[in-house]
């Protein structure tokens, strides 16, 4: 089917699904972005937070626990989310209170996939193009030795 196709159909289509899917991206980065924060604040463990609900202020923003926080149980909140934050409340108290993720190793997850996406779509059009010149070099031997043939 997919050879039924002519080229410019071809490119109109991966055009349009490229646009649909950048549409998609710009859509959910607006909703995580809008409803990300709200998550963050109702995820924060009980004994981690700023008394009666002080405003604080983030020191470090929410980076993994290395593997020794984790081994031997230094910081409790390490055991439980393996992320960490820490912050400063308005009194000066600093706390470190777990988070749910960390915004450029999932950065960095998505740019991986995409990259591997694309490398395989490049390998998968190379291999389509490669495919079509035998095909039609196939042909064309095939119509010149019946040219000869019936000559």
């Amino acid at each position: 089917m997919i050879e039924s196709c002519s080229k410019k159909r071809m490119l109109l289509g991966i055009t349009f699904l490229g646009g649909l899917t950048v549409l998609v991206l710009i859509i959910e980065s607006h909703w995580t972005d809008s409803a990300g924060g709200n998550i963050l604040v109702k995820s924060v463990e009980a004994n981690s937070t700023c008394l009666s609900g002080d405003e604080y202020e983030i020191v470090s923003e929410c980076h993994p626990c290395t593997e020794f926080e984790i081994a031997s149980q230094s910081v409790g909140v390490c055991t439980k989310a393996r992320f960490k934050e820490e912050i400063e409340c308005k009194s000066g108290e600093r706390i470190i209170r777990s988070c749910d993720r960390v915004a450029w190793l999932e950065e960095r997850a998505f740019w991986q996939f995409e990259s591997l996406t694309f490398a395989g779509a490049v390998l998968s059009c190379l291999t389509v193009f490669w495919r079509e010149n035998i095909l039609r070099q196939r042909v064309i031997r095939k119509i010149a030795r019946q040219l000869r043939n019936s000559a």
